[in-house]
């Protein structure tokens, strides 16, 4: 009787419940497999779904990271390029989902980044700058930018429906998305229209994604690895006036399974200390006008002037 119980017992802690029940399910037909739900490359809800798996997550408010680092260098004619810095790189998002009866599916994005410059050497992160081509020494002003947001993405916007972008290669996925920037530049007087002023940039970025992880619906997110370049003036802070030439950074990185604590320690230290609102993304809600790296130099500067 004692054998009996303790038998009894141990089917029932390790989930095999009772010795009849175990044998009445092994009479039991098998249930039939599960058939996996697969998103249409074809349809543009879908597609616009793929998108935000990749951006972020299906599901409202769900925060994730990317991390991304590398390297900046300058290219001028005539001079052999310089390596200026190592970097290190974060956004993290957030994203709200909608249904429209014309539009179709849709989804906001919004974010908070971060892009910390480093000595190429030491990997320290860099508080002030001694140019080489001036020999003054400057204050290191480093990118962040709250808010980096999205405006709504829709399966039938104005472009017509959304198409997939990316080429298949075997068991993943690619992307690449150029991205030209031409505005007038924040720190440019009333008369740049007549002497210049404007920002001129591209940023590039490659998306790799494991094509199941990212086709599957039962999955809120992909985790895709990404290859970034920007290709821009010279940064405002650096005082360069009119040199010719630009700055090139290139590095790589990919969306965190582990979020903000997969980083690495030296960048998550930094955001303790002095950037703590970056750890989590802004409300899906933000109605807050963009910020970049040259309006937040220009908010920075602004905060000098004596009043």
């Amino acid at each position: 009787m004692m054998m009996k119980k303790t038998l009894a017992l141990c089917f029932a802690l390790f989930g095999f419940g009772s010795i009849a029940s175990a044998q009445q399910s092994a009479l039991a037909p098998p249930a039939p497999p599960t058939e996996r739900v697969t998103l249409d490359l074809n349809n543009p809800d879908d597609v616009i779904k793929m998108d935000r798996k990749i951006a972020s997550s299906l599901k409202d408010g769900e925060e994730c990271v990317y991390y991304w680092e590398g390297n900046v260098y300058t290219r001028i004619a005539g001079e052999k390029d310089r390596h200026l810095f190592h970097y290190w790189g974060m956004n993290v998002r957030a994203s709200k989902g909608f249904q429209d009866p014309v539009k179709g599916y849709g989804f906001k994005l919004v974010s908070r980044e971060l892009l910390f410059y480093l000595d190429p050497k030491t990997k320290e992160v860099v508080r002030t700058w001694k140019n080489p081509w001036s020999n003054e020494e400057v204050e290191v002003i480093h990118v962040a930018n709250d808010p980096v947001n999205m405006a709504v993405s829709w399966a039938n916007g104005e472009r017509g429906p959304a198409k997939f972008r990316g080429q298949e290669l075997e068991d993943k996925f690619l992307t690449t998305s150029e991205i030209p920037l031409f505005y007038s530049n924040p720190l440019a007087g009333d008369y740049q229209d007549y002497v210049g002023g404007t920002y001129h940039a591209m940023e590039i970025f490659n998306f790799i994604a494991d094509k199941n992880e990212l086709l599957d619906a039962s999955k809120d997110k992909a985790f895709p690895v990404i290859a970034w370049s920007r290709i821009s003036k010279f940064l405002p802070w650096m005082k360069m006036g009119d040199r010719q030439g630009y700055m090139i950074f290139s590095g790589t990185g990919k969306k965190l399974v582990g979020g903000f604590d997969a980083m690495p320690e030296g960048i998550k230290k930094e955001i303790a200390l002095n950037y703590p609102a970056y750890k989590h993304a802004p409300s899906t809600d933000d109605t807050r006008p963009n910020e970049t790296s040259w309006t937040y130099f220009k908010k920075m500067m602004d905060k000098k002037k004596p009043k």
